[in-house]
């Protein structure tokens, strides 16, 4: 008897190897292990996880493919994973081939209690359904304008009198803490019409952005577990899935009763709702879905509104702190951007500098700001807010390169890697250098997806670069910012690419007067 249980282990043990030689022997990229596949190495590397899978790629021309967790129960297709950051593929995966990699159930079922069916969380007709309702409004001049006046408003009345009060006091601040806070006021100003206020005097708590923050960490934490195993916490109410619960419940009640308001305001035409003196109109996006003719109830009027703050604080706030971080150690890049700023206020606000910080930036003098705009956009590229994204692959393929993905696999390409790669963006790859988006030479979109690509660009493109512009510009019209001693500046590993520890700075007052006297009305600040 004892030989035979130890002659079917052994086997066993045969048939496992067998099948683990069958599943790697074609794999390239890090060391898969039996049973636990490639784990190990992303434990070990797990403080430099983009940095670690930009290696692998960097080895492996661009792509490669490996296995996630080798075990038997599970079929090939589940087992692999096929990582890319070639431009080619990325087109063929998030273009040409669109239809054939949506976001897949492992990603909607992570996000399914936080954002149901909303437009970032779904695939197919409930996708395109909403990418069109959105898309027109979000061509609209109206919608930009609200923007612009959150934004303006918020920079005016509370960032620029925080920082200047540090400044004055000589207090080191979180830049990254207060900048979420910024474009979480914003945002949601911008998607439901209320200011939740985070960023007024004293920092204050509230309850609604807590219940935010606590359920989106939630739901991140889901990516780190197996589907199985998340779903039994969920299920036993263990671990963070007791507090994403409790964080969606007060989130529904908060916004079912902004709905509930709204609905009685749009009817009898009173007030703007807002609660922020921006204007006697409706204009926020839940306002503008609510008028449309169709009826749309008000789970998914909850999920347009989460949908799209999700994806419009964390982004740009992150951005901005990385942007920051590099004007500091970049000065030849700040004194551009500066120069920009002042040739600009000089032709539209004289040569008083004391009215140039009066007000913010109008519409005009943001969209002159092509220096800073480069900026931003090569902070992205190497700093990209969302480092990396999945996708679920429907049918057999053969991606550009060759590389051939089955039917029930998963796609993983890393934004990170794509901006730097020697073969897509040269040997300067690393270098903060705004001058190469000055090109007339168009670069091809594959190569710069930091706001997606295909037909799921970001329908608010337009809308961050004028918040990240206009906050850039008021905080480095007015001060000088260096990194307190001693502090370091981490990226934290998660689906949004934060400064770990924040980004703690000391302020100093910014004197204009030196660099005004070196540019002529005519001097344009790269010529």
């Amino acid at each position: 008897m004892e030989a035979s249980t130890a002659l079917m282990f052994l086997s066993a043990i045969a048939a496992y190897l067998i099948w683990f030689s069958l599943v790697t022997r074609s794999l390239k990229g890090p060391r898969v292990w039996p049973l636990l596949g490639s784990l190990p190495g992303l434990i070990q590397h797990a403080n430099r996880m983009h940095d670690w899978i930009a290696d692998n790629l960097r080895a492996c021309g661009g792509t490669y493919q490996t296995c996630i967790c080798a075990l038997p129960f599970l079929a090939r297709k589940q087992c692999l994973v096929t990582v890319t950051c070639d431009p080619k593929n990325l087109e063929h995966i998030l273009k040409l081939r669109f239809d054939n990699y949506p976001k897949g159930p492992t990603w909607q079922s992570a996000f399914h209690d936080l954002l149901g069916e909303g437009i970032f969380n779904s695939d197919g007709d409930t996708w395109l359904f909403q990418r069109k309702t959105a898309a027109l409004e979000f061509t609209t001049r109206t919608l930009r304008q609200a923007m612009a006046r959150w934004v303006n408003r918020a920079i005016k009345h509370r960032f620029c009198p925080i920082l200047a009060a540090a400044e004055k006091q000589k207090k080191s601040v979180d830049l990254q803490d207060l900048l979420l806070r910024l474009t979480f006021d914003n945002i949601c100003g911008l998607a439901f019409g209320q200011d939740p206020q985070t960023l007024a005097e004293g920092l204050p708590e509230n309850a609604f952005a807590l219940s935010f923050d606590r359920a989106t960490e939630a739901t991140l934490q889901r990516f780190i577990l197996p589907e199985m195993l998340w779903k039994l916490k969920r299920w036993l109410r263990l671990g963070m899935e007791v507090s994403l619960s409790r964080s969606l419940k007060h989130i529904d009640e908060y916004l079912s009763r902004i709905i509930k308001n709204r609905k009685l305001e749009l009817v009898s035409g009173s007030g703007s709702g807002s609660g922020s003196g921006s204007g006697s109109h409706h204009d926020d996006l839940l306002s503008r879905f609510m008028r449309k003719k169709e009826s749309y109830s008000d789970k998914f009027l909850q999920h347009v509104a989460l949908n799209f703050i999700l994806a419009g604080r964390d982004t740009s706030s992150v951005a901005l702190s990385w942007f920051f971080w590099l004007c500091t150690k970049n000065p030849r890049v700040e004194d551009n951007i500066l120069r920009e700023l002042c040739t600009v206020l000089r032709s539209t606000r004289g040569d008083d500098i004391s009215t140039w910080l009066e007000e913010p930036l109008v519409f005009e003098e943001v969209d002159s700001l092509v220096y800073l705009k480069a900026a931003l956009s090569e902070t992205l590229r190497l700093y990209p807010s969302v480092p990396q994204d999945s996708k679920h692959v429907v049918k057999d393929d053969v991606l550009p390169n060759g590389t051939f993905v089955p039917a029930g696999s998963s796609v993983t390409y890393s934004i990170y890697s794509v901006g730097r790669m020697k073969f897509i963006w040269g040997e300067d790859c690393l270098d903060f250098k705004p001058e190469r988006w000055l090109s007339p030479q168009l670069q091809d979109s594959y190569k710069f997806v930091s706001f997606n690509a295909g037909p799921r660009l970001c329908l608010g493109k337009d809308l961050a670069y004028l918040q990240m512009k206009s906050i850039a510009a008021s905080l480095l019209l007015r001060h000088r910012l260096s990194v307190t001693p001693g502090h370091r500046v981490e990226q934290k590993m998660s689906l949004t690419l934060f400064m770990k520890y924040g980004l703690i700075v000391n302020l100093y007052p910014r004197d204009l007067k030196p660099l005004l006297q070196t540019i002529t009305p005519t001097t344009h600040p790269l010529h």
